[in-house]
Parts: structure tokens; sequence; C-alpha cells
């Protein structure tokens, strides 16, 4: 996948991008060290490998990639994440006796961290650590759930004590994610039929160590104003939208996971969000199978 970086990086600190689109930094901070020796003050203001590579000088970046010390660091962690990638976990272990067969995990929010603010609270944390926990016993998961523009609102108080709702602004090219590309090379979109238009969804994958984690959103161009809102805020208000953004989430991520050949046996639905993916499995089944709903 291409990543959002402004420019190449010098060689030896090729690796340093799958570092840091990695997001199993959020939960094993062997490389906390690595990301301080980049940038200290950066590091303790957004503890976000992303964000500090991508607002690093090239002045700085071949500093680093002169220092000795730190490429042996980097060689060792990119060495540590390979191992752990390929070496045999829990489940390789038990895969004979359980085969589960593959697990599609769908949310309507994803808590791995503070990088990637799609969540609002335990929902979202449950899931997370859900995907962490998967990733480190091997377990055959993938995740599907939404990216939102703004996401749930960030809680301030004004000098009157009032609470204001803040709504930053999630910049995609800032948060570790990246496009989902086909085979071809080409930004990989679901189509989903609305009435009288077509909704056009782009997807994004995340690497949460072993699993992906695969989000939709509506904020593309092709898209009507309206529409491209409906991915816009997490739980947002009004009736209309929310059923909009369950269709997207059930129908669009059952789609996604067809579209990518992913061969799911389970979907595990985390609470009724996702509701749609039920009846929309079933529709593809009736379609390969030329059974009836009833059957």
């Amino acid at each position: 996948m291409p990543a959002f970086l402004p420019r190449s990086l010098p060689k030896g600190l090729e690796t340093l991008t799958d570092l840091a689109l990695d997001l199993r930094w959020t939960w094993s901070h062997g490389a906390d060290a690595l990301w301080k020796m980049m940038d200290q003050e950066g590091w303790q203001r957004t503890e976000n490998p992303w964000t500090l590579l991508q607002n690093l000088s090239s002045q700085r970046l071949q500093e680093l990639a002169d220092d000795e010390q730190f490429c042996q660091e980097l060689q060792r962690l990119t060495k540590e994440r390979v191992t752990y990638q390929a070496e045999d976990c829990w489940y390789g272990e038990a895969q004979a006796k359980l085969n589960i067969g593959r697990v599609a995990y769908f949310s309507m929010e994803f808590g791995l961290g503070e990088a990637l603010p799609i969540y609002a609270g335990g929902l979202g944390i449950l899931a997370g650590d859900y995907l962490k926990t998967a990733s480190d016993l091997g377990l055959p998961v993938v995740g599907v759930g939404l990216l939102y523009q703004e996401g749930y609102f960030r809680q301030m108080i004004d000098v009157d004590g009032q609470q204001l709702a803040i709504y930053p602004y999630n910049e995609p090219s800032t948060l570790p994610i990246q496009p989902m590309l086909t085979t071809t090379g080409q930004w990989l979109h679901i189509p989903l039929n609305l009435p009288g238009r077509q909704l056009r969804l782009r997807v994004w994958q995340v690497n949460v160590g072993r699993v992906q984690l695969y989000l939709l959103d509506s904020n593309d161009s092709l898209n009507s104003p309206h529409d491209r809102g409906i991915t816009n805020k997490l739980y947002g208000s009004g009736k209309e939208l929310r059923f909009l953004q369950e269709l997207v989430l059930g129908i669009g991520g059952w789609r996604l996971l067809e579209a990518i050949g992913a061969d799911i046996s389970v979907c595990h639905l985390n609470e009724g969000h996702a509701a749609f993916v039920i009846l929309e499995r079933a529709r593809h089944s009736m379609e390969q199978t030329s059974c009836t709903f009833q059957q």
C-alpha cells in the first residue's frame, strides 16, 4: 500500500513506515525508545509514531540514517516484527482441534488507541482489545468498521465551567491507516444502492499486528454532500443517519469482505449495529446456492 509520506525515506530507514503503520505499538512498547530517539518532545506530545514520522524534517531523517545506534535499533525491531508475524502461536498449535475458520468482527467503533480516534468508550475498547488479543494468539480474525471524519466529540471545559463538545477533523493522511488497493493498484470502492442513488464507499486498511482491520467511509467526492456526511460522526443524531450508518457497516462491510476474497466462517457482531450483515450474507448465500430464504 502507498504511504501518505510527503517524501521518500533515506536508505536504511525504509522499514520505519512499516513499524509506524503497525498498531502493535499501541500495546507492545518495545519500540518506544526508537520513537523517542527520533523526536523525544514530539513523542511525548503525540505518542503517535506515524505523526512523528510525517513531521520530521529531511535533515533530521538524514541525521538518523547516519546514526549507527539508531539504525541498529531499527534493524533489531524490524527483525522482531518479522519474527512476530511468522512465529507459531497459540492458535497455530490448537488449530487442528479447533478449526473454527475465519472470523469477521463487525463493530461500530474500535478503540485501538488515541492515534485512531474512531471510538467513544467501552464498546470500542472491547473491540480494540479483541483484535489485539487475536493478533497475539494468532486467531484468524479480520475487523470491519467505519472511518469517521470527526468521530466522537472531545470534551472541553470553558472558563465558566461549561462542557463544550469539540469535533476535531480526522485527516486520513495523519492517521496510521492506508487506502485498500485492488490487484490493479486502484483504490477499492464498495457500491451500495440507496433509494434513487448509489453510494460509493472507500475502503481503508489498518495493520493491527497479525490482524487486519478494514474501515469504510462515505466521504468520497462522487457522493452528494449529504451522503458524504453519513460517516461523519460516530453515533450521529437522527434515526435516518443511524440507519444509513448501520447499512454501510452491515451490508457494505459484507460486500467488502466478498470483494477482497475473505473466506469467512463466522460473523461476530459487537452489539446490534451490524445486524444487516445477517441479511446480506443470507442474500449472498441464496444467490450462490439458488435456495430460498426459508431454506
